[in-house]
C-alpha cells in the first residue's frame, strides 16, 4: 500500500487540501507558463491547456502559482475548469499564491521593510474572489512568496504583515465567506520559518506558525552549493573515485541537506508546542548556469544532477507523506531575460519548446506524452535521448581548493 492512500475516496468536488497535501497520489509542482522574455506576453488559454495536459499525463495533480496581479492565474483556473467539463476524470488543484511586497518595492525608491505595500490588499482580495469562484480547484491560498526572508532585499516584509493577511483569510473562513476546508499558509525559506538564524525567532513568527493551517517551506541545496558549500565539495577520501561516484555522494549529501532544513523547521515548530503539517513549497535544481553554479563555480548545474535530485526528493517526500512542489514545470526565460544562460531560466523539468529533460526521460519512454504537444512540438527527450552525450557535460564537484580559487 502506498503511504497516505488509506483515506476514504471522495467525490472530486469534495476533495480538500487535507486530502491531497502529503498524499503521493497527488503529485505537486510549481507552474509558470510564460514562453517569452517578458511577462507582458501572457500565455494563451490554449497554451495553458496544452501545459495542463502534459502535467496531468506525468501524474501532477496540484499546481502552485505565485500571484494574481497578472492574468495567468485567473486564466489557468478557467482552463482547468474547462478541462474538467470536457473530461470528468481530469483532476487538477491549485495552491493559489498572493504576492506580498513592502512599501516602495520594485519602484526604484528605497524599500521600506517596516511598512507593507498598498498593493497587498488588492492582491488578497483578488485571491479571495478566485477562491470563491473556483472552490473545487483552489484548495490553498499562500500569502506571499519568500516575503519574510531578509535576503529578498527588494520586497521583504516583517512577519506581522503576513500574519495580518493570514488572520484575515482565516476570519473569512470562520464567517463562511471562504470554505472552511481551504488551507491558508505562507510559502517561504526554511529560515523564515525559524529553521535558521535565531534572529527570525520573533513573537510574530510564533503567532504566524499558530495561525497557518500548515507550513510551506523552501529548501535549495543547489543554491547552497555556492553559499554554504561544505556539504557539496569533494571530501578528501573521495578524490580518487570515478566522477560518477563523486557526483552520487554529493547528491546524497544534497538530499541530507534538504532533510536537515526540513527537520530544523519541524524542531522549531514543536518547540512552540505546535504540531501541524510541514510541506515543501519549493525546491529544485537548475540545469544550466554560467554563474555561481556552473563550471567556474560549484559545478552543480546540469541535467544529470537535476534529474537525480528530482528522483531523490520525490522518493523521500512520497515515502514520508510530504508534498513537494518541485520548482518548476517548464523553463521560463523572463526570469533572467538579459542572460540566456542564467540559472533562473533553467529550473524546468521541460525546456520551453517542450523537450523533456533527463528527469523525465523514463516517462517519455513509457509513452505518457504520446500525442501531446507544446506549441506544436511533440514531447521528446533532450540530447536525443543519448545519455553518454549528456554525461559528457557533467562535472564532478570541485575540491575545496578548486572552489576557493574559482570564487
Amino acid at each position: 500500500m502506498i503511504l497516505g492512500c488509506n483515506k476514504t475516496p471522495k467525490a472530486k468536488n469534495n476533495i480538500t487540501a487535507a486530502d491531497i497535501l502529503g498524499n503521493p497520489n497527488y503529485m505537486a509542482i510549481s507552474y509558470g507558463g510564460y514562453r517569452q522574455k517578458t511577462r507582458d506576453v501572457q500565455p494563451t488559454n490554449e497554451q495553458l491547456k496544452e501545459d495542463m495536459k502534459i502535467l496531468a499525463a506525468m501524474g501532477i495533480k496540484i499546481l502552485r502559482t505565485y500571484n494574481v496581479q497578472l492574468q495567468q492565474a485567473p486564466n489557468l483556473l478557467k482552463v482547468i475548469s474547462e478541462l474538467k467539463e470536457e473530461d470528468p476524470n481530469f483532476e487538477m488543484y491549485v495552491m493559489l499564491g498572493a504576492w506580498i511586497d513592502c512599501k516602495n518595492a520594485w519602484t526604484g525608491k528605497t524599500p521600506d521593510h517596516e511598512v507593507e505595500s498598498e498593493q497587498n490588499e488588492g492582491e488578497i482580495n483578488r485571491a479571495v474572489a478566485l477562491a470563491k469562484q473556483y472552490p473545487d480547484i483552489v484548495k490553498v491560498i499562500a500569502v506571499g512568496n519568500e516575503a519574510m526572508v531578509n535576503w529578498a532585499t527588494s520586497y521583504f516584509v516583517r512577519p506581522n504583515v503576513i500574519l495580518k493577511w493570514v488572520n484575515h483569510l482565516q476570519a473569512l473562513k470562520k464567517k463562511g465567506e471562504l470554505p472552511k476546508s481551504l488551507w491558508i499558509t505562507s510559502s517561504d525559506d526554511f529560515s523564515s520559518w525559524g529553521g535558521g538564524d535565531s534572529s527570525y525567532h520573533t513573537k510574530d513568527l510564533e503567532k504566524l506558525i499558530k495561525a497557518v493551517d500548515y507550513i510551506s517551506m523552501h529548501t535549495y541545496p543547489m543554491h547552497n552549493s555556492h553559499y554554504n558549500p561544505a556539504f557539496w565539495l569533494l571530501h578528501e577520501n573521495e578524490e580518487g573515485l570515478p566522477d560518477e561516484e563523486k557526483i552520487e555522494f554529493a547528491m546524497q549529501r544534497s538530499l541530507e541537506f534538504a532533510q536537515k532544513q526540513y527537520d530544523s523547521v519541524t524542531n522549531y515548530m514543536k518547540s512552540l508546542g505546535v504540531n501541524k503539517p510541514i510541506h515543501i513549497g519549493e525546491t529544485g535544481w537548475a540545469t544550466v548556469s554560467d554563474g555561481h553554479y556552473g563550471p567556474d563555480g560549484s559545478r552543480a548545474c546540469d541535467e544529470y544532477k537535476s534529474g537525480r535530485y528530482h528522483e531523490l526528493m520525490r522518493d523521500w517526500t512520497n515515502k514520508n507523506n510530504i508534498s513537494c512542489f518541485f520548482f518548476e514545470a517548464f523553463d521560463e526565460q523572463w526570469k533572467d531575460a538579459r542572460n540566456a544562460k542564467g540559472s533562473e531560466n533553467h529550473f524546468g523539468l521541460f525546456k520551453i519548446d517542450g523537450q523533456a529533460k533527463y528527469a523525465l526521460w523514463n516517462l517519455v519512454d513509457q509513452g505518457v506524452f504520446d500525442g501531446l504537444t507544446r506549441d506544436g512540438n511533440p514531447i521528446t527527450k533532450t540530447y536525443g535521448g543519448n545519455l553518454e552525450v549528456l554525461k559528457d557535460e557533467v562535472l564532478a564537484p570541485p575540491t575545496p581548493q578548486e572552489f576557493n580559487v574559482a570564487n
